[in-house]
């Protein structure tokens, strides 16, 4: 039997999705051929995409162990959280406070099937579909609000999602919802791809043509300035070292030693804290 004939209901292998790409270049098995054929199209250019991506899984693990062992943040909204892999939102807090809740929200079909799948017998997570685009209907959606109290602080994690946002749709005002939904002592970790412009040519130049790529496949994927994703943390604090590459946000001991590659300069985050 082929992976497509075992995709869940309402899943379209014709076309590649951002979950499955990203699952592919992670090493995952949760994708299609035409997941692989785009990833490879990127991988062409850039072949250090899988840097990248597991760059993005260790400044996840990093910024929510500071969340729950530094901040005392015990909830956790997942925005965006693509397919499971090791070292999910909860893996990593429940380490530290098997109490700690945790919401995934995701648009792709097959992220709810194997999510759920796996967080059944889990019952401080659970996992919704919905558009990272529509703030309200997560907020309001009546499984996050029975996980999460919006009275006390949350950690909320726009991980590699909001450069799936073209400029039209505002990801600034997309931004902005969640921050206002939240109160004080909640933390914002948004990871985002980066164009670093003239400090790195040849970079800004890969991370164009990639960009290019990812619009004729998925239909989305913008490579921004750094000022333009720092005001994405709106009046937030940004916790030191503020918005940087991927390696170097409080790396651990036990880290990959990072590699300045292309995509070293083209994936950066920051977590910041709600005054």
């Amino acid at each position: 039997m082929s992976s497509e004939e075992r995709a869940p209901v309402g899943v379209d292998t014709t076309r590649p999705s951002v979950a499955r790409v990203y699952d592919y270049m992670l090493g995952g098995k949760d994708n299609f051929a035409v997941d692989r054929q785009a990833g490879q199209m990127a991988l062409q250019i850039t072949p250090d995409g899988p840097l990248a991506a597991r760059a993005n899984r260790g400044f996840l693990r990093r910024a929510v162990r500071h969340m729950v062992a530094e901040a005392g943040v015990r909830q956790f909204l997942d925005i965006g959280s693509g397919l499971p892999t090791q070292g999910n939102v909860h893996e990593i807090a429940h380490q530290i406070d098997p109490q700690a809740r945790v919401v995934y929200v995701d648009s792709d079909p097959m992220v709810l099937a194997h999510g759920r799948a796996l967080l059944a017998s889990s019952p401080m997570t659970t996992v919704i579909q919905a558009n990272v685009r529509h703030p309200e209907q997560i907020l309001d959606n009546p499984e996050v609000r029975s996980m999460i109290d919006f009275t006390q602080p949350v950690g909320v994690l726009m991980l590699g999602i909001l450069h799936h946002l073209a400029d039209d749709e505002d990801p600034g005002a997309v931004a902005a919802v969640y921050r206002d939904a939240v109160c004080p002592g909640s933390y914002l970790a948004i990871s985002h791809f980066h164009d670093p412009g003239d400090a790195h040519p040849d970079a800004s130049k890969k991370a164009l043509m990639v960009e290019k790529i990812f619009n004729q496949t998925m239909g989305t994927g913008r490579w921004r300035r750094h000022d333009e994703i720092v005001g994405y943390f709106g009046d937030f604090e940004l916790l030191e070292p503020g918005v940087i590459a991927l390696p170097d946000w409080r790396p651990a001991p036990d880290d990959e030693p990072s590699e300045q590659t292309d995509t070293y300069y083209t994936f950066v985050g920051g977590l910041a804290r709600k005054p």
